[in-house]
């Protein structure tokens, strides 16, 4: 924790040390917001949450607090869109932190976005069964409100496709990818290797499974809908108040259109197996009302291992792109992971 006058030199070298671009552009555009009072006093708390993400206290006490993002321009704008355009499109603009600033550097080569702070209440810190459902009713007002939406190509556009497009592409990238390992002048460490071959062993039967898998889809009549794309239960926000529970969602590095069975998926995998069911009858009952019906569980589970498969082979591909192209020394501990994670599957849903 680094506390230090707001705008000296010690804040720009505690950020600077983390190894943080637009360091300067960034004091210069926190420093104007408090003149304008959107910001209030002027000493700070600077506590690293996790890479390139901050908690700036303000305040003698600590009384106010914002969220410092940094992150590539793509991301950056993604965050802007989801924030500023396309939650308020579907009538969910408070749903979300607000953004209050964004904040690029001399090269627009990395940008800072200010957040309002939501606080520590994430989801992964309770167990309480109202702060579930208020997460899971967003989850479906999401997925309810952004089925067909205009603003679907432009969310595709800028966003991700998780269809069944995306499950194609990062099965063959990974098998492309893999396969290139023993073709390289400098041969793969020892064990690598046989990871190679233990994850095309898992490969290959997925790309003889395509027809299967769409035909799955097709039949599911599932259309596409306005995905967050990484519904980890740290990515959930739930406050309790006497009003109720209310929940919010933050980093939307990730957000894009895809059937809802890509962000369920997620979701339910977030909880135990004997919590899952509950859950799972808890976000049919909100999609409801839409006239949206799912499929049976059994159903469900091969749409749910096609978008976990697909997300599997989407880490594969680029481990062997970070191998073939950089030597990058983490690969062989990546590929065992990813391996581990095929091994264990096991449907989402008890049938």
């Amino acid at each position: 924790m680094t506390r230090t006058a707001f705008g000296g030199s010690e804040l720009r070298a505690s950020l600077e040390a983390h190894g943080e671009a637009g360091v300067v552009e960034l004091i210069d555009a926190l420093q104007a917001m408090i003149r304008e009072g959107d910001l209030a006093d002027r000493v700070i708390d600077l506590i690293p949450l996790k890479s390139h993400v901050y908690r700036m206290r303000l305040g003698e006490n600590g009384a106010r607090s914002v969220i410092l993002k940094g992150s590539e321009p793509t991301v950056a704008h993604l965050g802007r869109l989801v924030a500023e355009r396309w939650l308020p499109a579907l009538g969910l603009g408070d749903r979300c932190a607000r953004l209050v600033a964004t904040v690029p550097d001399r090269e627009g080569r990395w940008f800072w976005q200010v957040y309002e702070d939501l606080g520590e209440e994430i989801l992964a810190r309770t167990a309480d069964r109202s702060c579930v459902i208020a997460a899971t009713d967003l989850v479906a007002e999401l997925h309810a409100r952004g089925r067909g939406h205009a603003l679907l190509p432009e969310v595709r556009h800028e966003g991700k496709d998780f269809g069944l497009s995306f499950f194609i592409s990062n099965v063959g990238d990974a098998v492309r990818g893999l396969e290139q390992l023993d073709c390289t002048t400098e041969r793969p460490p020892f064990g690598m290797e046989p990871l190679r071959d233990r994850l095309l062993e898992r490969l290959y039967p997925l790309v003889a499974d395509t027809s299967r898998r769409a035909r799955a889809l097709q039949e599911a009549d599932m259309p596409d809908t306005f995905l967050h794309g990484d519904l980890w239960r740290d990515n959930v926000f739930v406050t309790v108040s006497r009003a109720g529970a209310s929940a919010r969602l933050i980093d939307w590095d990730h957000v894009g259109v895809g059937p809802l069975t890509y962000d369920l998926s997620t979701f339910l995998l977030r909880f135990s197996p004997s919590e899952r069911p509950w859950i799972l009858a808890r976000y049919r009952q909100a999609l409801a009302p839409a006239g949206w019906r799912l499929p049976p569980d059994g159903e469900l589970n091969v749409l749910f291992e096609t978008a976990e498969y697909a997300r599997f082979a989407n880490r594969a591909s680029w481990a062997a792109m970070a191998w073939l192209h950089d030597r990058a020394d983490w690969v062989p501990i990546e590929l065992a992971e990813i391996a581990r994670w095929f091994e264990s599957w096991r449907p989402v849903l008890a049938e």
